[in-house]
């Protein structure tokens, strides 16, 4: 058996659940030590045994590893049987294990012995299931039975091991929350085990190891197996696969195949992880998500990969705890505390190897309302008084602001009110009956929300329930009030106090009682009630030390006042015999809806009349019949209920009317019979009623034509004059009377003839057109009125005012002639005999056809096109402008007009211009042109002689002869391709900034400069060139820039001495022009230099020249320098008027500056000075070689 020993400085995470029979102490996962995970190996055939915290033992049937845990970094102290020795072996990876060998096994001299065999297992070493790779095992009591009786015995079914790879312990997975860890021990089976079990323990189990075979798979970071079924030493379903235990002396072959995989496992571990993104934090939940994993290491097949969210709530130093297993990128958190701080990480867990974990990323959850409260206690009590108290909740982040009290005032429900709110925590209840139960609840308010009121909870005060009170009793009642009075109760004493409360309970007003009186008195009158309305009443009788319940109800009822009377009443339908009168219900019934209506009537309008009642009962309307005609009534209506009669309406007058009129007599003639009207006249009724007010209805029919009756007179005259008739026609007339209530009886008939007049009206005449230019009219001879007809007339025209007689005579037929074409015309017919001329007969209209278009007339050349969308391609050297007047189309619209011009045809559409391109500059042409319509073509118009223009002269080349910052000179010369002569003008065009061409110049010259314009900027043209034969195309666009302006000439800078042959130059700024920057150069001329030398550039306006000698006569000039940022190019402006000064030493100077003097002499040549004594030395030596060359000549 060996034992193998790993430190760790942090808390194990565990990928696999613990059991629920064996346990994990609390110890092991607190991490307040420094842990040392320690793996026991046990060999085949061998048993390991431990003992737990509670003493239990448990025993381990190798082969098998048991990892267990020391808090303190120690070797557990093992008990080995006797003939066996403990020695601990460290190999060369540092790993250190504890082996349990016989005695005469001999290990090398470099081991030494570790423990004694004398000590025991502590139980803080307790074993952990979860790190034991060949987890097929099972747990057993221990095989000595003296230790523990036979029910004692028990399995445990461990978790799978993967029969290929051995998982590292650094890479566990998932993290064990604080419940699983701290599950109660699992209970101990009480049936005792079967026989083959206690075998099974003390047998060896390698035959049984190494014969089954398991299919392993891996989901969400748990190891699930799927075996074939077969004995062995597991529960059912749970084999152990054919695997060596680590550390055992056997099968010794296998351990550089178990080395391979450890190997591949370490290739393929995930790398680190991002921290995790939160979002969606609510009070109770937030939202998770993390980036994918990626592998370092693994090629090829990428493994499943599953993520671990683990969570922790205590700070840093807090434990995380597994809340998320599983292959999405996101999780939704809940079940959290409000305003509390967490902290969340993540991990990757690839074919059971754990990566490193992720950074921890921190969030707070919201604010909440509070948690519902606990009920309220009771801290004291009396017979009128509880005193209740309750602890607060958790306020979940928001400060607890007031607490709410509610009660249901002792009443048998469940309706609820409010007692006290406010931040106290305790609350005294007064004013409450003795042995009486109350019910209680609280809530918690913050300035989130309000908590869940709590469970509720019943307190009764002290004391005996009181005599009940007896009831009310009424007295009086009336419409609006009532009486009441009470008895003392018999249990008091005279000198006791008594309170009586009344209380009244409205139903229209709910169900809840409210107290109407409270007082000492043994009655009570309680005013403002409603009428006709049933109240309950109840008393209470209170003293100073109890309150009595309420008493039985009293139910009581107001009376019903007297009604109102009844309002809008009205008289309808009246006749000479009889009316209807209506009315509607009082606006006031006095409480009472059962009402009796009285009606009355008098007759005549007098003070002393006589009121009788015509009518008694519930109904609003009521016919009176029977009563005399033309005569006036008045009526009057009241109502009567349990409460009395009410007052009188208002008097309402009606009058009936009088009856219709007698039969009149017949109508007669009146003068003389005329052809067409008759003046008749008859007489009033013969019964000799009233004649006021009556009017006459005259009616009339036709005999011959068997027509129905019409009137054709109304008023109250006895005579009338009936026009509009036929001559020799038979009528019958008769008569009858009207008044204001009706018509009478028609009268006797009378049949009366007029006589013979002029003809009728003719009927409509026949319209027959020909041709456009001819039409025949005809006619039916018409029945004469008595004479026969003489002639007949004619009229024609084109409308009605311009009608004129065309034809008379006896003859049917007449032929019209010369019409014109396509035009409206109307007639009419009349006819004549010897009593006169009839009537005209209705007009008729006829239209003659279409023809033709007439000649075209007004043709002439237009100088520009018709239209201005046309003027761009007009050009007067190619094309004509050729409009005319529209000829009258004669009835048919004209479709098209055509165009002769020599042997060339040219259609149009329908309109009066037209433009004839592509012709022949300076050339001449005839044209003539016709109008056509459906009907054809029409006549050719006169000759029109037409000449083109010359050519327009061309644009001529554009160019810019100078530039400047605000100007640009163009010019212009002549175009090859034009003859211009001293009579063209030019036009010149300039873009604005709205992209249209505005013309800047007009004229016969060929420069033109253009002043005031922006410097640095692009500017377009265009030119025209125009002359007599018009106005030349434009050039092509053209397109010019302004340059950049120069700096300005900066005055004459000023000289400031300093201390000693020190000065300070200064000079004026310039702004920045258009965004550029301004430099400024400083140049010096000193003492006999003839050139100025530059001592300065930069963007100061100011500078200190030093090393100046001193009485040297010294002239100082400056100028700007403009820097273009879009181009970089430097711009240098006028230099300034050159300054002048000399530095002059002062007596008090001279010592200091003595050194200062010779400083210079000192100093090496300038470039001045050294190329002049160049110059002098090679004059000098050509001097002396032409010396020597003329003495040697």
């Amino acid at each position: 058996m060996f034992v193998t020993m790993m430190m760790t400085d942090q808390m194990l995470d565990l990928s696999l659940p613990l059991s629920n029979e064996v346990p994990m102490m609390h110890h092991m996962i607190n991490g307040d030590a420094p842990q040392q995970v320690i793996l026991v190996q046990v060999n085949p055939g061998e048993t390991f045994t431990i003992r737990t915290e509670d003493g239990a033992l448990q025993c381990i049937q190798g082969p098998a590893e048991v990892p267990m845990m020391s808090p303190n970094g120690s070797i557990p102290p093992i008990h080995v049987p006797p003939g066996y020795v403990s020695q601990v072996l460290e190999d060369n990876t540092g790993v250190r294990r504890v082996v349990v060998t016989p005695h005469s096994e001999c290990f090398p001299p470099s081991y030494s012995p570790a423990l004694s065999p004398s000590h025991h297992i502590h139980p803080q070493y307790l074993t952990h299931p979860h790190f034991i790779p060949a987890s097929h095992t099972s747990y057993y009591p221990p095989v000595s039975p003296g230790d523990v009786s036979p029910h004692q015995f028990y399995q445990h079914r461990l978790p799978p091991i993967y029969p290929e790879e051995i998982i590292p312990l650094y890479n566990v997975s998932t993290f064990m929350g604080h419940e699983e860890y701290c599950k109660p021990p699992p209970k101990k089976l009480k049936q005792p085990v079967e026989r083959s079990g206690l075998s099974q323990v003390t047998s060896p189990l390698s035959s049984s190891y190494k014969n089954s075979t398991a299919c392993t798979t891996t989901a969400n970071g748990h190891g699930k197996s799927h075996i074939s079924s077969g004995g062995g030493g597991g529960s059912p379903g749970n084999k152990r696969p054919d695997r060596r235990a680590r550390g055992s002396p056997k099968h010794t072959d296998t351990e550089p195949q178990d080395h391979d995989v450890d190997t591949r496992r370490v290739q393929a571990v995930p790398s680190g992880m991002d921290k995790p993104q939160v979002s969606n934090v609510q009070s109770h939940s937030a939202l998770v998500s993390w980036t994918s994993v990626f592998l370092s290491g693994s090629s090829g097949r990428v493994p499943s990969c599953s993520y671990e969210l683990q969570l922790k709530d205590k700070g840093r130093d807090g434990k995380y705890k597994v809340v998320y297993s599983g292959e999405e990128l996101q999780y939704t958190l809940t079940d959290l505390r409000p305003a509390t701080d967490y902290h969340i990480r993540v991990s990757t867990v690839c074919n059971s190897v754990k990566g490193p974990s992720s950074d921890a990323r921190a969030f707070t959850t919201q604010s909440a309302p509070p948690e519902t409260p606990l009920p309220p206690r009771l801290s004291h009590r009396t017979k009128s008084s509880l005193t209740l108290q309750w602890k607060p909740p958790v306020d979940n982040g928001s400060k607890i602001t007031n607490y709410v009290l509610e009660w249901n005032e002792g009443k048998k429900n469940s309706i609820f009110r409010e007692y006290y709110v406010g931040h106290q925590r305790h609350c005294k209840v007064m004013r409450l009956c003795p042995a009486v139960g109350y019910t209680f609840r609280v809530a918690a308010l913050n300035d989130i929300g309000t908590s869940g009121f709590s469970t509720e909870v019943v307190f009764h005060t002290t004391g005996s329930l009181p005599q009940i009170s007896l009831p009310p009793r009424l007295i009086k009642a009336g419409p609006s009030w009532v009486t009441l009075e009470w008895t003392r109760p018999n249990s008091c004493s005279a000198e006791e106090v008594v309170t009586y409360t009344l209380e009244m309970q409205d139903e229209t007003k709910g169900l809840d009682f409210q107290e109407v009186y409270s007082g000492l008195e043994l009655n009570c009158k309680l005013e403002s009630l409603r009428r006709n309305t049933q109240y309950k009443f109840r008393l209470i009788t209170c003293s100073g030390e109890w309150r009595s319940a309420p008493s039985s109800l009293l139910v009581c009822k107001t009376t019903p006042d007297r009604p109102g009377p009844p309002v809008n009443p009205a008289v309808n339908a009246v006749t000479y015999h009889s009316f209807c009168v209506t009315w509607e219900p009082p606006q006031d019934d006095g409480g009472s809806g059962d009402l009796t209506y009285v009606l009355e009537i008098s007759e005549g309008n007098s003070e002393e009349r006589q009121w009788v009642t015509r009518y008694r009962g519930p109904e609003r309307k009521h016919l009176c019949e029977d009563v005399k005609p033309a005569t006036s009534y008045s009526l009057r209506l009241s109502c009567v209920d349990v409460g009395g009669q009410s007052q009188c309406s208002d008097d309402v007058t009606v009058r009936t009317h009088i009856p219709p009129p007698g039969r009149c007599r017949p109508p007669r003639i009146m003068g003389d019979v005329k052809h067409k009207e008759l003046i008749l006249q008859w007489d009033g009724p013969m019964c000799g009623e009233e004649s006021e007010g009556v009017e006459f209805s005259l009616e009339m029919c036709a005999i011959e034509e068997a027509s129905e009756p019409a009137e054709v007179y109304r008023g109250s005259k006895t005579e009338c004059t009936v026009g509009n008739l036929l001559p020799g026609t038979t009528y019958r007339f008769q008569v009858r009377a009207a008044n204001s209530v009706g018509y009478g009886p028609y009268s006797e008939s009378v049949e009366i003839s007029t006589d013979a007049g002029p003809p009728g009206q003719c009927s409509p005449p026949a319209i027959n057109v020909t041709s456009h230019t001819c039409a025949d009219v005809t006619w039916e001879n018409n029945e004469s009125s008595g004479i026969d007809i003489s002639e007949y007339r004619l009229d024609w025209g084109r409308d009605l005012d311009s009608l004129e007689m065309v034809y008379s005579g006896s003859e049917t037929y007449f032929q019209i002639p010369n019409l014109e074409a396509s035009t409206e015309y109307c007639c009419r017919l009349q006819a004549v005999n010897q009593a006169g001329a009839g009537p005209y007969s209705d007009l008729v209209t006829c239209r003659t056809p279409a023809a033709v278009p007439d000649v075209v007339s007004g043709v002439h050349r237009l100088d520009l096109p018709p239209t201005p969308t046309e003027s761009e391609s007009f050009s007067p050297s190619t094309c004509l402008a050729l409009s005319w007047d529209e000829p009258h189309c004669n009835g048919a619209e004209i479709t098209s007009y055509t165009i002769s011009m020599g042997d060339d045809i040219i259609t149009t559409e329908n309109a009066t211009c037209h433009i004839i391109r592509d012709l022949l500059p300076d050339s001449e042409y005839s044209l003539q042109i016709r109008a056509e319509n459906e009907m054809g073509p029409g006549p050719f118009s006169q000759t029109l002689t037409v000449r083109t223009r010359p050519l327009p002269p061309f644009p001529p080349r554009l160019e810019c002869a100078a530039v400047g910052p605000q100007s640009l000179k163009l010019r212009w010369g002549f175009s090859s391709r034009s003859q211009l002569n001293d009579d063209t003008t030019y036009i010149l065009q300039m873009e604005d900034r709205n992209q249209r061409f505005v013309v800047v110049y007009r004229g016969p010259s060929h420069t033109f400069k253009l002043q005031r314009l922006s410097e640095s900027s692009r500017y377009r043209f265009r030119i025209q060139a125009v002359s007599e034969a018009g106005e030349g195309p434009f050039s092509e666009t053209y397109t010019f820039s302004t340059t950049k302006s120069l700096p300005q000439t900066l005055k004459a800078p000023k000289i400031v001495q300093l201390e000693g042959n020190t000065c300070d130059v200064t000079w004026e700024s310039i702004p920045p022009m258009r965004g550029d920057r301004i430099s400024y150069v400083l140049q010096v001329l000193g003492g006999r230099e003839s050139d100025f030398k530059q001592v300065y550039k930069g963007d100061e306006t100011s500078f200190q020249l030093s090393g100046v000698q001193w009485n040297t006569d010294y002239r100082v000039r400056v100028f700007a320098c403009r820097r273009c940022a879009d181009t970089h190019q430097e711009l240098f402006g006028s230099f300034s008027p050159s300054a002048h000064f000399n530095l002059r030493r002062s007596d008090a100077t001279l010592a200091v500056e003595a050194d200062v003097t010779r400083v210079p002499m000192g100093k090496a040549l300038t470039d001045e000075q050294f190329a002049g004594l160049i110059v002098f030395g090679v004059a000098s030596l050509s001097v002396l070689m032409a010396f020597l060359l003329q003495l040697l000549i």
